[in-house]
């Protein structure tokens, strides 16, 4: 009876390249940890320019994307939850909210109006999340964005 080992060989170990470091927070510079924390803040721009967050965070990546790969990785990220969560929630509210309005008409749209309610918190609870990555990533941790953060890792280090 051969015996396997426990252990993976180095040709089974996949190599993950980390963006980076998470500890210790000194690693990241405090300058860089700032522009990490603005293009994360950039959504509250959004409120009152509708699309000018989006400018902001995409400026900050374009400018440290050679500089600093956690600015890079960070504002890439803050820009693309944007794009889909902030931006792309509020159509989405939209909508729930015209189909509500229209199938009012014939009294079926009353039962949706708590539902509309809920889904116009969506852009409340983006700002929330985004002032939590905010402070995160001031405190130099690698903050992942749920659902964005895998994609954006895989598309800076490809």
């Amino acid at each position: 009876m051969s015996e396997q080992s426990e252990f993976s060989t180095p040709e089974e170990t996949p190599v993950v390249e980390a963006v980076a470091s998470t500890t210790p927070a000194e690693a990241v510079s405090t300058e860089e940890r700032t522009w990490a924390l603005l293009a994360h803040l950039s959504i509250f721009v959004n409120l009152f320019t509708g699309l000018l967050g989006t400018a902001a965070a995409l400026v900050i990546y374009l400018v440290y994307k050679d500089k600093s790969r956690y600015v890079a990785y960070q504002s890439l990220q803050a820009l693309i939850f944007q794009l889909v969560f902030f931006l792309g929630g509020s159509l989405l509210i939209g909508l729930v909210w015209v189909i509500t309005g229209l199938l009012s008409i014939v009294l079926v749209g009353l039962i949706l109006i708590p539902f509309a309610l809920i889904f116009s918190l969506l852009p409340i609870g983006c700002l929330v999340y985004a002032i939590y990555a905010a402070v995160e990533t001031y405190h130099g941790k690698d903050f992942k964005y749920w659902l964005v953060g895998d994609w954006t890792r895989s598309a800076l280090t490809n």
